[in-house]
């Protein structure tokens, strides 16, 4: 049904919750998943869980348990079918899931690094800071650090508007920032790095001007 609604649409099919996660922690990147809950061994609400661990991913439910649809909530589903599908309805959900999947990729920013072996396509969104490291830079991102050679000077224009150069060892994302104060900015992960006491009052007004930018 998906196919013949939405011919340019890629559809794969995996026989377990098990399977999805290997994919995409080696890189397959799927814009939707539609994902039953009753399943042998990692059922779909332990493979939800997981899921979101490591991909934003829209997320919609098709299954025949009923029980589950709060739980679902809390994974951030974008919907809860119940089976036997509409196919009507299906499509109605699939829309609008559609129409959100372009609004987020429209978002996202990528970016080339050259590391050992060639180079490597990251997603900006990612990245939660940079740190200098002699002649290379560490990027510190949500599931792996890089290490490459690049100055810091060139990362800070190529990564731009989204991210600030707090300290001369640190560039960071100001989506990661949870909090400051006027020696150290805390991340999203934990993390604590420095902020320059000469850069505290330019940090805070590029900081609320991100924070006033729509979405």
């Amino acid at each position: 049904m998906l196919e013949e609604a939405f011919n340019y649409a890629q559809v794969h099919e995996f026989s377990s919750g098990q399977e999805l996660l290997e994919a995409v922690r080696h890189e397959y990147t799927p814009d939707i998943v539609l994902l039953d809950i009753a399943m042998e061994g990692m059922n779909g609400m332990e493979t939800a869980k997981k899921l979101r661990e490591i991909s934003d991913v829209i997320l919609i439910f098709v299954t025949g348990v009923k029980e589950q649809v709060f739980s679902a909530f809390d994974v951030g589903a974008f919907h809860y079918l119940l089976k036997p599908v509409e196919k009507k309805k299906l499509l109605d959900v699939m829309e609008r899931a559609v129409a959100e999947a372009e609004k987020t990729s429209a978002r996202k920013r990528y970016m080339l690094v050259k590391v050992s072996g060639g180079y490597r396509k990251i997603n900006m969104a990612d990245i939660l800071y940079a740190e200098s490291n002699g002649r290379k830079v560490i990027l510190h991102m949500k599931q792996e650090n890089l290490e490459f050679y690049d100055k810091m000077e060139e990362l800070e224009q190529r990564l731009g508007e989204g991210f600030y150069r707090c300290h001369r060892s640190y560039l960071v994302s100001l989506a990661e920032v949870r909090g400051y104060d006027s020696t150290s900015i805390m991340l999203s992960n934990g993390e604590v790095i420095y902020l320059a006491k000469r850069k505290y009052m330019e940090f805070v007004q590029t900081y609320c001007r991100f924070l006033q930018e729509p979405v």
